[in-house]
């Protein structure tokens, strides 16, 4: 049996969520056609949510959510994506984190995606992919087949 990739995501507006349900759902329909296919196992983050430590690795979905200024050189106070920065930051959980995956909006230029690739760097993983709003079918395939490829690789070490 095929272990399901996990995937740790926090959802503001909902739209990370939305995400998060097509990409388990594309993951789904590849597992359906091809046993081989791994699922996709998704756990919500929120300020309730209680760490028992991560003991398996699992990739991070987290939207962007900043106070004002550029996100650059000012302004890169986080906002509301908090409860999982705490939760990667506990024990050893961060040591689990395969990659970071980030959505935003293209409108806001730099600060696109500023927040996982602000977590890729404190937590010493990859940012792997990003996508914008909601996300298309189209994103959710890309990311599929990018989670896919690293759980593999990490499953061969």
């Amino acid at each position: 049996m095929t272990e399901p990739i996990r995937v740790l995501f926090i959802s503001i507006s909902g739209n990370t969520r939305a995400f998060a349900h097509r990409l388990a759902d594309y993951a789904e329909a590849q597992h359906q056609q091809n046993p081989d296919n791994p699922p996709i196992q998704l756990k919500e983050i929120s300020e309730a949510t209680q760490s028992d430590g991560e003991t398996k690795p699992f990739f991070v979905m987290v939207p962007t959510y900043l106070d004002g200024g550029n996100g650059i050189d000012n302004g890169v106070k986080e906002l509301m994506t908090n409860a999982m920065g705490d939760y990667l930051a506990e024990g050893e959980n961060a040591e689990y984190c395969l990659g970071i995956i980030g959505s935003g909006n293209r409108n806001f230029n730099e600060q696109y995606c500023l927040t996982a690739k602000r977590y890729a760097k404190e937590f010493d993983a990859p940012f792997l992919a990003d996508y914008e709003l909601r996300g298309t079918p189209s994103d959710a395939q890309k990311i599929y087949t990018i989670l896919t490829r690293v759980a593999a690789n990490e499953a061969q070490h």
